[in-house]
């Protein structure tokens, strides 16, 4: 009696090999986390160390509050204005952009209290330092110190007596209204400058010209 013989192996399918992902250049790679907890804690250490001996390298500040820095001496006389002496200041400076305009101010209220006629003249864009709407978040507000520190001195020239000008069409070039101006200040039309600077200068004003570019 013959024995059967085995059936043959069948062969098994082949599963289709999965495509590899073409890499993407300049693709990151994923690496582990740089460093440990020990040495992050080790770095901010050698920071806190170096910035010590940073701090120590030049004892500072070398003076005490009070020192004195500088001489005293004031080289002119401290002149009063005489009978109908004029101090105008032109003003064309845009509102704390620069100190231009804040200085002149300072100046002109100085002038005022040694008794010149004093007048200001903003023309170009310094009439936007006569703007009452400054302040936020509401007009009048301080969001940082100095803030309104033009508006007050402005106002302070106005309540002492001084002249202060602004020129409409220097409102206009940056959209700003007449109806927005500082009580007081009085608008001018544009041909007025010119005519503001040969009248005082007839009168022998002091000019003191600021020009902010």
């Amino acid at each position: 009696m013959t024995k059967a013989s085995p059936a043959p192996p069948q062969p098994q399918p082949q599963q289709p090999a999965s495509p590899q992902q073409p890499q993407q250049l300049g693709a990151p790679r994923a690496t582990a986390p740089e460093g440990t907890a020990q040495e992050a804690a080790r770095s901010a250490r050698r920071l806190v160390e170096q910035g010590r001996r940073s701090l120590a390298e030049i004892p500072h500040p070398a003076l005490s509050p009070g020192t004195n820095l500088y001489g005293s001496t004031k080289i002119f006389p401290d002149f009063q204005a005489e009978d109908g002496e004029v101090y105008l200041t032109l003003i064309h400076g845009i509102a704390h952009e620069s100190s231009v305009s804040f200085v002149a101010l300072l100046q002109a209220t100085r002038a005022l209290r040694k008794g010149f006629e004093t007048v200001v003249y903003f023309h170009g864009p310094g009439a936007m330092n006569t703007m009452a709407t400054r302040g936020f978040p509401h007009t009048g507000d301080s969001a940082f110190p100095g803030q309104l520190n033009i508006n007050n001195q402005i106002e302070t020239i106005i309540r002492e007596g001084g002249t202060v000008y602004v020129c409409r069409h220097g409102l206009s070039l940056h959209g700003l209204r007449e109806a927005d101006i500082i009580a007081g200040a009085i608008p001018a039309h544009p041909s007025d400058l010119q005519d503001c600077v040969i009248h005082y200068s007839r009168r022998g004003a002091v000019i003191n010209s600021t020009f902010m570019i």
